[in-house]
């Protein structure tokens, strides 16, 4: 339906947008404005902002925008045409002159719907026919319920050349729109036209109102193009278009996040599971508008991509496409499974328990940006710190909000000031670890303060992953018997390299039972985790930490997280130094020289030299009746 613009302007004029959305929202007014709490997600502080003077509505929470008739369209599930004809009829005028050209358009578009709307009724039909057995068999193979398979109406297109095209021209369809649809082909030669799709599984696409406008088909047999989407059309633009938000946006809104997944049986498992606010591309790297569309949803959607090399490309380019777009409250979290794994493998086999301990300990878009941008640029020399450093500003430059862009520069600085700050050392002028007393030490403990290393602690005689598995170890311990860190340093723990795979389960798990109790002490941690079948990790743990005494429980919290935060200093400091080790190390490999070799004795000295560096702050140890190194 076509409206002329003076119509529309004069509509919003008869209508005051607080009293259209008062009927729907409780508001409060604040000087010239309305709050209220936004009725398009869950949410128990008021966001939701309306101003009559500019004549549109704005949750700051979700991010939902619009004048008077765009909210009824949405809180009302209402079509344009209707909603504007029903605001006229309650401002008193006529209803609007419909351009007639514009609405033959319109019919055309409803006939396509209609075309795209039959077929997947058509394909329904034959997925539970005798033709579809091979199809239905295969989506029960990869796990999906009957209730599943029928709540998404998956379908399958039957191998024969134009059965479809048979039975849509049998219900009324012309040839014309099973072409512009794209649910048939037409030869350049001018040949008769046939089917697109040919012995495939069938997924309909649909738009955000829920009508089908595309389907996306999986070969079922070794054709060229395992998945096969419907070609651009009236009705679908691929690069516009998220699989299943219809159906996942009342969800995400609910839990405050939107997962976006790469491919059509992520979304289904994961909403089989119960994780119904997934959605994703349609075979692409995300656009702009796409991130629209999710920024529209929820203020931080969560991306997913395996934690290999091509997973970690495809995170760069989503970060690079959504950096222009970052605005306050809007941003990213990034989800990287392990390797080998999608959403779709990882809840089959393990469940919506491991998946949900994975995804509480997604990464922030910063934290995401930073791990980037450290494996793309060694900082071993001068120059390539230099380089590093560059690479920060150029990247950060691309924020065009300039609040979000000042806080990123600072996040950024401080990131570089405690990546390349020297470890804690002792006061100039002292010998380390002489001071009026070491405190009296429990038999198998280690005295951090005293004149030597961590090494026995931290390192041991293992090789390099085992020196790394102990502090990581150390590190979890620490919270383990110390919850409240949790609560203090949760965004840091989240955010946290860990290279050990078991551990990192062990770290998302922590996170998520802290999450759902916020009066988590030691004993109900343990509890949670020996029922989760952790009990094995823990022994690790206890083992790991039993040398060190600010690991144990006994410690008190100021001692404890003092050095918890050495620790963990440390093992990012070393991390970094053995990650560039071991990209030598294959350098060598390949082509020896002298200058690489040089590079490589340079690191191992500072790695010999940082491992094991003590805590000597004033009043280190104090509060744990220990007596002070300084």
């Amino acid at each position: 339906m076509s409206v002329s613009p003076a119509y529309l302007d004069d509509l919003r004029q008869r209508l005051p947008l607080s009293g259209v959305v008062a009927r729907k929202v409780r508001l409060v007014r604040r000087g010239r404005e309305f709050t209220g709490l936004c009725p398009f997600h869950h949410e128990k502080t008021p966001s939701f902002t309306v101003s009559d003077d500019k004549g549109f509505y704005h949750c700051f929470g979700c991010g939902a925008h619009g004048d008077v008739i765009r909210f009824v369209m949405e809180s009302d599930n209402l079509p344009f045409r209707e909603a504007v004809e029903r605001l006229a009829r309650e401002a008193g005028m006529p209803p609007p002159e419909i351009d007639l050209e514009a609405e033959a358009k319109a019919k055309e578009r409803l006939g396509l719907l209609e075309a795209e709307e039959a077929a997947a009724a058509w394909f329904e039909s034959q997925l539970w026919s005798a033709s579809g057995r091979e199809a239905l068999a295969y989506l029960r193979r990869r796990g999906l319920a009957d209730e599943t398979i029928r709540g998404f109406r998956l379908g399958y297109a039957p191998a024969a050349r134009t059965l479809l095209k048979d039975a849509m021209l049998a219900r009324g369809f012309s040839e014309d729109v099973l072409v512009r649809s794209g649910l048939v082909i037409l030869p350049e030669d001018g040949g008769p036209t046939f089917d697109r799709f040919r012995h495939r599984v069938m997924f309909p696409i649909r738009d955000g109102r829920g009508r089908v406008i595309a389907f996306g088909g999986r070969a079922l047999d070794d054709a060229p193009a395992k998945y096969l989407n419907s070609p651009e059309s009236e009705l679908f633009h691929k690069g516009h278009t998220l699989y299943n938000l219809d159906q996942a946006r009342g969800p995400a809104r609910e839990r405050g996040g939107v997962l976006v997944v790469e491919g059509y049986m992520d979304v289904i498992s994961l909403a089989q599971a119960g994780f119904r606010e997934a959605v994703a591309p349609l075979g692409t790297a995300l656009t702009e508008e796409q991130l629209t569309l999710l920024w529209r949803t929820v203020p931080e959607p969560t991306l997913c991509f395996d934690g290999d090399a091509a997973g970690r490309r495809a995170a760069a380019r989503a970060m690079e496409r959504a950096l222009p777009g970052l605005a306050p409250g809007h941003s990213l979290r990034f989800l990287l499974l392990p390797q080998g794994e999608d959403p779709d493998s990882l809840v089959q086999a393990q469940g919506a328990a491991a998946f949900a301990a994975l995804q509480a300990g997604s990464k922030s878009l910063a934290d995401m940006l930073w791990s980037t941008l450290l494996e793309a640029y060694p900082t071993d020399t001068p120059e390539r710190r230099a380089a590093f450093d560059e690479a920060i500003k150029k990247t950060v430059a691309r924020i065009a909000d300039h609040r979000v862009r000042s806080h990123y520069e600072s996040d950024m600085a401080a990131r570089r000031r405690r990546l390349f700050a020297p470890l804690p050392a002792d006061r100039p002028g002292r010998e380390p670890g002489r001071g009026r007393g070491s405190g009296t030490l429990r038999r198998g403990q280690t005295d951090i303060r005293r004149p030597g290393r961590l090494s026995a602690a931290l390192m041991g005689q293992d090789d390099r992953a085992g020196r790394s598995r102990r502090r990581e170890q150390l590190i979890l311990a620490c919270v383990l018997n110390h919850p409240l860190l949790i609560e203090r340093h949760e965004e840091e723990l989240a955010g946290l390299e860990l290279q050990n795979p078991d551990l990192d389960k062990l770290r998302s798990e922590i996170i998520r039972i802290a999450a759902s109790d916020h009066d988590l002490d030691m004993a109900a941690l343990r509890r949670h985790l020996m029922e989760s079948g952790f009990g094995k990790a823990i022994d690790g743990l206890d083992t790991a930490s039993a040398p060190l005494w600010f690991a144990q429980p006994d410690a008190a919290l100021i001692d404890v997280e003092q050095g918890w935060r050495h620790v963990v200093a440390l093992h990012r400091r070393l991390s970094t130094l053995e990650r560039e080790i071991k990209r030598l190390e294959d350098e060598l490999a390949r082509d020896f020289s002298d200058e690489a070799l040089g590079r490589l004795r340079a690191l191992k000295v500072q790695l010999d030299q940082a491992e094991g560096r003590e805590v000597m702050v004033a009043g280190y140890g104090v509060a744990s009746g220990r007596e002070p190194t300084v």
